[in-house]
């Protein structure tokens, strides 16, 4: 596998009613495939959430769209464009960040919660500034968190999903 230089196609979700932001580190190559988050069918964010909100999967980007928006989720990445090899969040380099401006004063944001260690890392470095919502580290729902089953998933995600 060799590092491309990859740039985030796809926007942020969010409306004037969104309070609690999620931001992952990258979108996966399957991700960027269906220009959508959590495209691979391995990564158990839309499982996490469909079990915490008592809800069947979502088959389609409008389906997930409408749910994060009924909720008062927002959704975005970290990264605006970076090198990456394939979809390992451990090879990003060359990090260009996303200016968070855009969902924070667009919403009421009241809490960011981080999709595993090297989104929060990603965040720390490039994007936190004073004034904003607090940031909270939570366990990635990425296959390669298999320290984490999904009903724990689910459990550490119900407690922070609330504002």
């Amino acid at each position: 596998m060799e590092y491309a230089h990859v740039t985030h196609t796809f926007g942020p979700v969010f409306d004037e009613n969104s309070k609690i932001l999620i931001l992952g580190s990258f979108p996966s190559v399957k991700s960027r495939e269906i220009n959508f988050y959590y495209g691979h069918p391995q990564n158990r964010f839309w499982k996490v959430l469909a079990g915490i909100y008592g809800q069947q999967l979502w088959q389609t980007t409008g389906q997930k769209r409408a749910f994060l928006l009924e909720h008062k989720i927002a959704l975005w990445d970290v990264i605006a464009s970076c090198e990456i090899e394939g979809s390992q969040d451990s090879s990003i380099k060359a990090v260009k960040a996303n200016d968070l401006g855009a969902v924070l004063g667009g919403a009421p944001i009241e809490k960011i919660l981080l999709n595993g260690g090297k989104a929060y890392e990603l965040f720390l470095k490039y994007c936190q500034k004073e004034g904003m919502p607090p940031a909270v580290k939570m366990p990635s729902t990425s296959p390669a968190n298999a320290a984490f089953r999904l009903e724990r998933l689910i459990e550490v995600w119900s407690g922070e999903l609330t504002v």
